[in-house]
C-alpha cells in the first residue's frame, strides 16, 4: 500500500467505528443519578461557558471555600477563579514546555527505551507513568523526593479509595513522605513550582495535600490513559501508525487529537447551575441542577465534527476547521491547563516507541474503571521490541 492509499483510506472511513472505549464505558459508566445530561456538542460548550454554572464534579461539591487562596484554582470560580489560573499559567506555556519539560521527556525515553530494547519486553502503562510522573513531579516541585513514581502511585491509590478513613490515612502518609520533604528544600531555596508558591503563600497542610492530588490526578492518571489509548490504536492499525511516525509535529497532534475524541478518558464533566436557564441549549436547567457534560456523546456530534463521527478521519480537523473545539480537554475557564503539556509527553512517547527495531502489542490492554472519577484505565499491556 502506498502512502497515498492509507492517506484515502484514514480520510474516507464511511461506516467504520474505531472507538475501543465505548462498549466498556456504556457498561460500566453512567451520569450521576438526577444530572442533567448535556449530550450536545453545542449543548455542552455552552454549559462549560457559561458564567451561571459552578464546579459540581469530585470534591467540589463537598468543599469549603472560605479561604480561596488555600484551595486549589481547579475548584474555584469567577474571578478569583481567573486570578488564581493566571498565576500558574507559566508553568505551561510554550517555553516552559520545550525548556523544562522536553528535556524529562527524553531522558526518561532514553532510560525506558534502553531498558526495553535490552530486556525485550515492556509494560506500556508503566512506561507511560513514569514518563509523566516525572514531568508533574518537575511542575509541582517534588523531583527533591526522589521518588516520582512513588508520588504517582500513591496518588492513584487515594483517588481509587472510597473509604473516607483509609483515604484520611493515605494522605497523611503521602504528605509525609512526598510533600513534607519538597517543603523543607523549598524553604532553604525557593525554585518556580507549585510547592515554592505554596510555601511562600503559607499554605495549610491540608491545602497543600489538596493541591498536588489535584495537579497529580490531572497530570499524572490522565496523561497515563491518553499514553495508552493512543498507542493501542496506533499498534491495532499499522497503516495509522506510519502515518504518524510521516507527519511533522502539527500533524501528530491531530492525530492524537482524533484518537482522544474518539476515546476521551473521562466521560463527565459535571456543573451545578447558579441561576435558571430556560433557554439553554439542551433544554430549560433550574437553579440548583446539576449537569453531567456528556464528554462522548458531545463529540460524536456531526453538526461539530462532520460526518462519520464513529470513524477515526486523519483529515477532520482540517475539514471542520475547528480542532480545538473539540472537548478533549473540556472547554471554558476551566478547560485542563495541562492539555498542551499532556499533548507534547503522549507525542514524544509514542513517536520514541513507534521508532523502536521490531517494536509490537504482545498482549493487548485490559481496561478497568475508576469508580471515583468514572475514567478508563489501560493496564497490563505488553510491547515487545528486537533486543539489543
Amino acid at each position: 500500500m502506498t502512502m497515498s492509499d492509507m492517506t484515502d483510506s484514514l480520510s474516507k472511513p464511511a461506516g467504520q467505528d474505531h472507538r475501543k472505549s465505548a462498549q466498556f464505558v456504556a457498561e460500566k459508566s453512567c451520569p450521576q443519578p438526577n444530572s442533567h445530561v448535556a449530550k450536545s456538542f453545542a449543548g455542552a460548550r455552552e454549559l462549560l461557558r457559561s458564567p451561571d454554572v459552578r464546579q459540581a464534579g469530585g470534591e467540589a461539591l463537598r468543599m469549603v471555600i472560605d479561604n480561596p487562596d488555600h484551595v486549589s484554582f481547579f475548584f474555584l470560580d469567577g474571578e478569583v477563579h481567573r486570578k488564581r489560573r493566571a498565576s500558574v499559567a507559566g508553568y505551561f506555556t510554550p517555553k516552559a514546555i520545550i525548556t523544562r519539560y522536553h528535556p524529562i521527556i527524553n531522558d526518561t525515553m532514553d532510560a525506558l527505551i534502553a531498558e526495553l530494547q535490552a530486556t525485550g519486553t515492556g509494560i506500556l502503562d508503566e512506561m507511560a507513568l513514569l514518563v509523566a510522573a516525572n514531568v508533574t513531579a518537575e511542575i509541582l516541585g517534588l523531583e527533591c523526593a526522589g521518588d516520582p513514581l512513588g508520588m504517582a502511585r500513591s496518588i492513584h491509590e487515594i483517588r481509587r479509595t472510597t473509604d473516607k478513613a483509609e483515604a484520611e490515612r493515605l494522605r497523611d502518609l503521602f504528605y509525609d513522605r512526598h510533600i513534607a520533604p519538597a517543603v523543607e528544600a523549598s524553604r532553604k531555596e525557593p525554585k518556580d513550582d507549585v510547592i515554592s508558591y505554596m510555601v511562600q503563600e503559607n499554605y495549610s497542610k491540608i491545602a497543600m495535600m489538596m493541591e498536588v492530588s489535584t495537579y497529580g490526578t490531572a497530570g499524572v492518571s490522565t496523561t497515563r490513559e491518553f499514553i495508552g489509548m493512543a498507542a493501542w490504536h496506533l499498534f491495532d492499525r499499522p497503516e495509522l501508525k506510519q502515518e504518524f511516525l510521516d507527519a511533522d509535529e502539527a500533524g501528530q497532534f491531530a492525530i492524537l487529537q482524533e484518537i482522544l475524541r474518539l476515546d476521551p478518558v473521562t466521560s463527565f464533566l459535571y456543573r451545578k447551575a447558579e441561576v435558571d436557564m430556560p433557554d439553554a441549549a439542551e433544554g430549560p436547567i433550574k437553579a440548583g441542577d446539576i449537569v453531567a457534560i456528556d464528554l462522548r456523546s458531545a463529540n460524536l456530534d456531526q453538526e461539530a465534527v462532520g460526518e462519520c463521527p464513529l470513524a477515526f478521519d486523519g483529515d477532520r480537523a482540517e475539514k471542520v476547521r475547528n480542532m480545538a473545539s473539540y472537548l478533549n480537554f473540556g472547554d471554558g475557564p476551566h478547560r485542563c491547563p495541562g492539555s498542551q503539556v499532556a499533548l507534547h509527553e503522549t507525542r514524544m512517547f509514542l513517536d520514541r516507541l513507534m521508532r523502536v527495531p521490531g517494536i509490537r502489542l504482545e498482549k493487548p490492554p485490559v481496561m478497568n474503571l475508576a469508580a471515583n472519577t468514572q475514567s478508563y484505565e489501560i493496564r497490563e499491556a505488553v510491547v515487545a521490541c528486537d533486543k539489543v
